[in-house]
């Protein structure tokens, strides 16, 4: 498990893009975990999101999310520098 968690509902939009096999090969220190349902319920229909540590970043379409979780990535990773 990395130090750094990104969880993302199997339903959302953000799901159009590989997610897991990006983000884990650009941050190795990062797990992504794909679950079934996060319980924002609705969410997922609305707008591509995901949480990572437990903060949820959105965006308006899967790669300006994805966008937003790398940015949210390297935030959390400089804690541990």
């Amino acid at each position: 498990m990395g130090i750094v968690v990104v969880e993302v509902c199997d339903g959302n939009a953000i799901t159009t893009v590989n997610i897991e096999e990006i983000i884990e090969a650009e941050f190795p220190e990062v797990a992504v975990l794909m679950n079934e349902c996060l319980s924002f319920c609705g969410l997922c229909r609305v707008k591509p999101y995901a949480l990572v540590n437990n903060k949820r970043v959105f965006g308006n379409t899967p790669e300006d999310c994805l966008a937003k979780i790398k940015e949210a990535i390297k935030e959390e990773l400089a804690v541990y520098q």
